[in-house]
């Protein structure tokens, strides 16, 4: 890619992040004053940052396929809604256990556990009539984005892969590798992969070219999480905004406990090889995904 390309898509990148976030900040989701509390620890977990892979991924896969990234806004957000959830439920005592996410106090420490176990619901609510309201588009349109939402949260998406994950903490590098690609491809890299076909639902595209970005995005949510992986073993609290080297204290199944800290890092090399090989099938300008890939494989480093 040369450096005009890059820096156009690097542009475009950031336009994407700075159109959602301010659309995330427009969603109040309630003027009631006795919900205030609720509201108030919905907004704390969603505008806490990171890095909106999800939501700027699904604008960034319209743009290639021909609509306007801020067309699919309510469902970008939608996405980023149910990811911030499953971080909530995810740092709870019951399940990992985490004191602080992006840097702040996780949900739970800053309004307790109830208050976090309802916001991470009702996002669940409002990422529902987020698309079935405000999303533009086919009625056929619509009801395929809610489907491919759906479907990346529940049994055989995030949510299946949480319990499986569960499942296998304290067994860390006794998992077998078929199985940890299993949780992964199920806890995190189905509402990626759901990211990605959402936008390209959204543009109106066929079969192909939905099964060459399906194909991009799992490898790009593989690697997300082989890094995920690697930085937790290798990086520092401060680094993370989170807990340092959680995973190895909970024995969870992680790449680094199966493969090694080189071999974890040969499967991420791999996988990213394996998203730049699926986008020689997407026709249209897909610098901006090369790149996305290049970054999950290299952040940190």
């Amino acid at each position: 890619m040369d450096s005009a390309a890059g820096s156009a898509s690097a542009s475009r990148w950031e336009s994407h992040r700075r159109a959602f976030e301010a659309y995330l900040r427009g969603l109040t989701f309630s003027d009631e004053r006795r919900l205030a509390g609720l509201v108030e620890a919905m907004r704390y977990a969603m505008l806490a940052g990171g890095k909106r892979v999800r939501p700027t991924l699904c604008m960034e896969c319209a743009w290639v396929f021909g609509a306007d990234p801020e067309r699919v806004l309510p469902s970008a957000a939608a996405i980023e809604l149910i990811h911030t959830y499953s971080l909530i439920h995810d740092d709870l005592p019951a399940m990992d256990d985490d004191d602080y996410r992006r840097g702040q106090p996780t949900t739970h420490k800053k309004y307790g556990e109830a208050m976090a176990i309802l916001a991470g619901d009702a996002f669940f609510g409002e990422a529902l009539t987020l698309i079935t309201v405000h999303q533009k588009g086919t009625c056929e349109q619509v009801v395929e984005v809610v489907r491919e939402l759906a479907d990346s949260t529940g049994v055989a998406g995030m949510v299946g892969g949480q319990v499986m994950d569960m499942d296998h903490t304290g067994v860390g590098a006794g998992t077998d590798p078929e199985t940890l690609f299993m949780i992964h491809k199920y806890k995190t890299g189905a509402l990626i992969k759901s990211s990605a076909r959402i936008g390209a639902i959204l543009a109106g595209v066929g079969e192909e070219e939905q099964a060459a970005i399906s194909e991009y995005a799992s490898e790009l949510g593989l690697c997300f999480q082989i890094v995920d992986d690697v930085l937790n073993a290798t990086a520092t609290t401060a680094e993370l905004g989170k807990s340092a080297g959680s995973d190895a204290e909970q024995g969870k199944a992680t790449f680094v406990g199966v493969f090694g800290l080189e071999g974890a890092r040969q499967e991420a090399d791999a996988s990213v090889e394996r998203a730049l090989a699926a986008l020689e099938r997407v026709h249209g300008e897909t610098s901006g995904l090369r790149e996305m890939a290049l970054f999950v494989r290299h952040r940190g480093s």
